[in-house]
């Protein structure tokens, strides 16, 4: 600490939080949330780029393509365009909201506390943590799988074990998502840098192995499932939104990640680099895999760790099954586990630092997954799948997180005109409410519309578009409600220039 006033210092555009003895015993404040000094922003273009790599290679992403064919009337060719674009599109609020953790290096529930308030934060942080912890639980069960199938393999008689070894490579293959994020931000780069590579690699190397087994051409001419003669728009407009949704999460805490890059151009530039193309990329593996695999394996297979799990070859099974590995884990840590972490610890920073809400994140995880996972150790009747269950509702839940980005937009770049209080942020009685009604105003409204519409069946268009629906109507609400409630400027103080600090008492 530097004395008893916090204060903040710009190096190079780029602010720094000199912490003082006033925010140090906040009790909105520990250190695992704290700004990152800007020696910690080490992440470049590359670094983000193959973050981004390694998020979008898993399997969730590889049956998009199969998802918009059958149940949103979609044919291939443009079940693959409204993957790329909605990719291009949420790469909008993802840069957008991406800033405040770039130049001020503070986490998503701290960058919530400008428009939410101090206490109020909390609310859609724990939105967003438990679509974190629902997708942990649902993506460590595909990576169990393949512990399962990758042990069944090199040991025979594992395979006898069943649904118990797919438990038990659940709680491993959880053990291990869970320690790389206990070791910090730069385990997380290491993995993502190391992984990005060789998952493009793999990609490539499975696209040439189908290829030969599948018609491109009468693929692309399959006709859509929707009835015949119905006009295109609204099914594509509806798969779209969906697909927009797919990153929803991470357009809200990307400021959990961008605190560690070098410059805005190098979050700009890696997002960019490593978003559309990679998710486009893998999702055509899904429909060219998924048609050759009658070729390949005797039968249709959608999901790549059974279809792997087939190949009459040891060897290349193992070697699939540990990439499948890598690669589920890349994708968990980072995007389903680092923002639960952090809003976990913005309800009390004093009692829970990042240990304590990486393994409540594992916790709740579990719990979601509790009644597959006792279906498949036997102990319960097989029925519905909950893995298949949360899916749905995790898509759908996170149409109400459109509002968010929204609000996080606004409230930074034309309500705080990107100048924050950053020492008021991690403190009681300053610059911000402990609840800002604007900001529960402008989420309030379109989540009752998105539900009246799902529960009356009246406004189907809010529901069916609901992430772009939402987004906007929260930010004009937002924008509308601040200078209503606050009409005076809400803009923060200019911080010190790093070479007047020394001068500084």
């Amino acid at each position: 600490m530097t004395g008893s006033t916090s204060r903040m210092v710009d190096r190079e555009g780029l602010i720094e939080l000199d912490v003082g003895k006033d925010v140090g015993d906040s009790p909105r404040f520990n250190k695992d949330i704290a700004p990152t000094q800007a020696s910690e922003r080490t992440w470049s273009k590359w670094n983000i780029a193959a973050l981004w790599v390694g998020m979008s290679i898993c399997v969730p992403t590889y049956t998009l393509g199969g998802v918009l064919t059958a149940y949103f009337g979609l044919s291939v060719g443009e079940a693959l365009f409204a993957i790329f674009l909605a990719n291009v599109i949420v790469l909008i609020p993802l840069t957008l909201n991406a800033f405040p953790g770039t130049k001020f290096g503070i986490p998503f529930p701290i960058v919530l506390r400008s428009s939410f308030g101090i206490l109020g934060s909390n609310v859609p942080c724990l939105v967003r943590a438990l679509v974190g912890c629902g997708w942990f639980g649902i993506q460590t069960m595909f990576g169990g799988l393949a512990i399962h199938l990758l042990l069944s393999e090199l040991v025979p008689a594992w395979a006898a074990l069943g649904g118990i070894g797919e438990v038990i490579g659940f709680f491993v293959f959880g053990a291990m998502n869970l320690l790389v994020v206990i070791r910090g931000a730069e385990s997380i780069k290491w993995l993502e840098t190391l992984a990005a590579p060789l998952l493009l690699a793999v990609g490539v190397g499975l696209m040439l192995w189908a290829w030969p087994h599948m018609s491109m051409t009468e693929l692309l001419a399959q006709p859509p499932s929707r009835p015949e003669g119905a006009s295109v728009y609204g099914y594509f407009f509806a798969g779209l939104t969906a697909m927009v949704g797919f990153w929803a999460t991470l357009s809200l805490n990307i400021p959990d990640f961008s605190r560690f890059a070098k410059s805005q151009k190098d979050q700009i530039v890696g997002q960019v680099i490593g978003l559309p193309l990679t998710m486009f990329f893998f999702a055509a593996l899904g429909v060219v895999l998924t048609a050759a695999s009658e070729s390949l394996v005797g039968q249709t297979i959608a999901d790549p760790v059974n279809l792997i799990g087939m190949i009459d070859s040891p060897f290349w099974v193992v070697l699939a099954m540990v990439l499948i590995i890598v690669a589920t884990l890349s994708t968990n840590t980072a995007a389903n586990i680092v923002s639960p972490t952090n809003d976990f610890q913005n309800i009390a920073p004093k009692w829970i630092n990042q240990t304590r809400g990486v393994l409540i994140t594992g916790a709740v995880g579990v719990l979601l997954m509790g009644y597959d996972l006792l279906q498949k150790a036997g102990l319960i009747a097989q029925g519905v799948s909950l893995e298949q269950m949360y899916s749905n509702w995790l898509l759908g839940y996170s149409s109400l997180l459109g509002p968010i980005a929204g609000i996080m937009a606004v409230d930074y770049f034309l309500i705080k005109k990107q100048r924050l209080d950053v020492p008021s942020l991690y403190m009681d009685n300053r610059a911000y409410p402990a609840f800002n009604v604007a900001g529960f105003i402008a989420f309030g409204v379109p989540v009752a519309l998105t539900l009246l519409a799902l529960l009356t069946g009246t406004m189907n268009w809010f529901y069916d578009y609901g992430w772009f629906t939402g987004s906007a109507l929260g930010a004009i609400v937002y924008y509308a409600a601040s200078h209503v409630l606050t009409p005076s400027s809400q803009v923060g103080p200019a911080p010190h220039m790093a070479s007047e600090t020394a001068k500084l008492p």
